[in-house]
């Protein structure tokens, strides 16, 4: 096969099995770094592909469904292919038996159970925002991807002010159509039943009643904190109900000496 302009690659060996895999086939771009592996990440670009895959891994905990950033995603068994690399990619549905193996080094389309992801989003940065805004959307329609969306963190912004922060498209038959964002700047995901509003640095996820999606980390913060809220609310009521039974005693010892005073015997009445 011509792996570019001047070369001739002949594929490497591969093995295969009764699911139609190549278990011993290596894409060439698995094992060498892409450019944009060479471009590295900014730290708002690291800090946001990090928090949107904490906060969807946590949204699908119990289903377990596949969660991942940076992984190459190929259409074809060729072995100089370039990949497109997702920095977030949604895998609805799919449940990754050990997603530490050896053999997932990248998602490969061509084989059985590999469907495209329904959801990408890319983080922009100064190299990537104009690829970003103008051949992605095309280049994920063609993936089958059923929502992309790109957005941009860095503080002052690469995009134009226009544009805004963030900017999505849905799949519409084999193309993609941006979506037109709302009053407050939001965008609605039916794959992921939320609304994306731009925070600044952050894109923030919301269930449609206005809840905020979380993080595992933020659940359980949350969570200590009703219980502890709890607590406290029971030591009140506990301390209120004690106050309340010597104030009574107070009274009735009060009441009792007021009728000693005038010679009456309580315990005779």
């Amino acid at each position: 096969m011509i792996a570019d302009d001047h070369t001739l690659v002949s594929d490497p060996p591969a093995t295969q099995r009764d699911d139609g895999a190549d278990h011993g086939f290596e894409h060439y771009y698995d094992l060498h770094p892409t450019k944009e592996d060479l471009m590295g990440e900014s730290t708002a670009q690291a800090n946001l592909i990090l928090y949107l895959v904490n906060v969807l891994r946590w949204l699908y905990a119990a289903e377990r469904w596949f969660i991942i950033c940076n992984l190459n995603i190929y259409s074809q068994r060729e072995f100089k292919q370039y990949p497109i690399t997702p920095d977030v990619a949604v895998f609805k549905g799919v449940v990754i038996p050990n997603p530490g193996a050896r053999s997932l080094r990248s998602w490969r389309l061509y084989e059985p159970e590999r469907p495209p992801p329904q959801v990408v989003f890319e983080i922009s940065s100064k190299e990537t925002w104009r690829d970003d805004l103008t051949e992605k959307p095309t280049q994920y329609a063609a993936l089958g991807v059923q929502e992309y969306y790109a957005y941009d963190p860095n503080d002052p912004p690469y995009w134009p002010k226009m544009h805004g922060r963030l900017r999505g498209w849905r799949r519409d038959g084999t193309q993609m159509a941006e979506q037109a964002r709302d009053a407050q700047g939001r965008l609605w995901s039916a794959e992921l039943a939320s609304w994306l509003t731009p925070d600044g640095t952050l894109l923030r996820l919301y269930d449609q009643d206005g809840n905020l999606r979380l993080t595992e980390g933020e659940a359980e913060r949350v969570a200590k904190e009703a219980e502890r809220a709890a607590k406290e609310r029971a030591l009140a009521a506990h301390a209120s109900e004690r106050a309340a039974k010597e104030a009574e005693r107070i009274a009735k010892e009060r009441a009792w000496a007021k009728l000693r005073a005038l010679g009456v015997d309580p315990d005779e009445l």
